[in-house]
C-alpha cells in the first residue's frame, strides 16, 4: 500500500509539473508579452513600409498591396479580387494613390484621374498615426490586443523575405466561431513583424521595406501635392 501511494504521488507531481510547464509556455511575460511589447515600441519608429496581403477563402482569391510613406503623406493601394465560382464569377481590380488630401485612381488606359470627393479614410496619415501611437490598425498584426488578451506561444525561427524572425502562435477571441488562431513572425534583430497568418480568413500578410525609400508612380497633380505636403511638414 505504501509503495503504491508514493508511486501515485510521484505520478500526480509529474502531471502537475507538465501542466504548469505547458501553461508557462503560453503565459509567461518573459516570453510573449515582453517580446510583443518590444514590437509595439519598434513599430512606433516606422515611417515607411509595404504590406502584401493574400487571402483565399473558398472560391475567392484576394490580393492587396499597400505602400506607405509617412514623411510624404503618400499611400499607394492596389487590389485584385477574383471569384472562381461560375455562378458568381467576377474579376475586379483597383489601383489608387492618395497624396495628402488628393486621391487618384488609375483608369483602364493607364492614366490617372483625381477623385473629386476623396474620403481620406485610407490616408497614409491615418496609418502612420496609429503606428506612432501604438494603436492597432487592420494593416498590421493587432499587437496591442494580442498583448492584452492573446495566448502567446513561442515558435521556431525562420526566414521571411530574407529576414530572420521568430514565429509566435497567438490564440484569441475574434473569429466567427469564437477562437482565432494567428501566427506572427517577429524580426530577431528589430522586433518588427514580417509575416501574419489568420486561420479563419485563410489569409497571409507580408511586411517589408521598413523605413526604406519607396518609389511611387505619381501623376503630375500628385507630384505637386506631394511637394506641397513635404514642404508643410
Amino acid at each position: 500500500m505504501g509503495e503504491r501511494y508514493w508511486v501515485w504521488i510521484v505520478v500526480r507531481l509529474a502531471v502537475g509539473v507538465a501542466i504548469v510547464a505547458w501553461a508557462a509556455s503560453y503565459l509567461t511575460a518573459g516570453g510573449g508579452e515582453k517580446e510583443f511589447q518590444k514590437t509595439l515600441e519598434a513599430m512606433k519608429q516606422v515611417h515607411s513600409f509595404r504590406v502584401a496581403f493574400s487571402a483565399h477563402p473558398g472560391t475567392q482569391r484576394n490580393e492587396m498591396l499597400w505602400e506607405v510613406d509617412c514623411n510624404r503623406d503618400i499611400l499607394h493601394y492596389q487590389m485584385h479580387v477574383v471569384e472562381t465560382d461560375a455562378d458568381r464569377a467576377a474579376d475586379v481590380s483597383q489601383d489608387e494613390i492618395q497624396v495628402a488630401n488628393h486621391e487618384f485612381n488609375r483608369q483602364n488606359d493607364g492614366s490617372w484621374s483625381e477623385t473629386k470627393y476623396g474620403s481620406g479614410q485610407n490616408s497614409a496619415k491615418r496609418y502612420c498615426r496609429n503606428l506612432a501611437e501604438g494603436s492597432d490598425s487592420y494593416l498590421f498584426p493587432q499587437i496591442a490586443t494580442m498583448i492584452k488578451r492573446g495566448i502567446l506561444q513561442k515558435g521556431d525561427k525562420k526566414t521571411v523575405n530574407g529576414v530572420r524572425c521568430r514565429e509566435w502562435l497567438v490564440a484569441m477571441k475574434g473569429a466567427p466561431s469564437g477562437l482565432e488562431h494567428d501566427t506572427v513572425c517577429l524580426g530577431l534583430a528589430d522586433h518588427l513583424p514580417y509575416e501574419l497568418t489568420v486561420d479563419w480568413t485563410a489569409s497571409r500578410s507580408l511586411f517589408s521595406d521598413y523605413n526604406a525609400p519607396i518609389q511611387f508612380d505619381l501623376p503630375e497633380a500628385a507630384l505637386q501635392a506631394a511637394s506641397t505636403s513635404t514642404g508643410s511638414n
